[in-house]
């Protein structure tokens, strides 16, 4: 990785909001959308947003947990909304919202928020340095600090794991 400055770009340059209409297929057993599709469109969405970020391939490393806090019903409009929140030198945090929507009546319910941690690739599958996030507004500013701290937490969780698996295999 090379120590050349990168431009910063700002979270709005990170943007992406995914907009699907959820249908019979989408169902679990219960007729509700199933939980791994919608995990998969929020996966796809936070990828979107470290892609756009990076401008490069990214792999997902990491999903912090998320709560279903509502069903989501087949015909319902989901909006899945990604931008990131942090950014270290090669990793990349993504807080993404799912929003179903009801569109005959236009009742709108937050289902989840998840954070997701991407790495930036080169061209070899290597590790890539990214640009620094740029917060341009107080709510910004606050949600980069947020993420700073779940990154610290992340880092906190795998030494002890390292730790851990170390004592278990002498």
């Amino acid at each position: 990785m090379s120590d050349t400055a990168i431009a910063g770009r700002t979270v709005a340059e990170s943007r992406v909001q995914l907009v699907q209409f959820m249908r019979p297929e989408h169902a679990n057993a219960l007729g509700n959308v199933h939980g791994g599709e919608i995990m998969k469109l929020v996966d796809e969405a936070g990828a979107l947003a470290a892609m756009r970020h990076a401008r490069t391939a990214v792999v997902t490393v990491a999903m912090d947990s998320m709560t279903f806090t509502e069903p989501i019903r087949i015909g319902a409009l989901l909006t899945v909304s990604a931008e990131l929140t942090y950014v270290g030198n090669t990793s990349m945090e993504a807080r993404v919202e799912v929003i179903a929507e009801n569109p005959i009546t236009g009742e709108r319910k937050h289902t989840n928020t998840a954070y997701l941690v991407y790495v930036a690739l080169d061209e070899s599958g290597r590790p890539k340095r990214v640009p620094p996030l740029i917060a341009t507004t107080e709510e910004e500013r606050a949600r980069l600090a947020e993420g700073a701290a779940r990154q610290a937490e992340r880092k906190r969780r795998r030494a002890a794991a390292s730790v851990r698996a170390s004592a278990e295999s002498d």
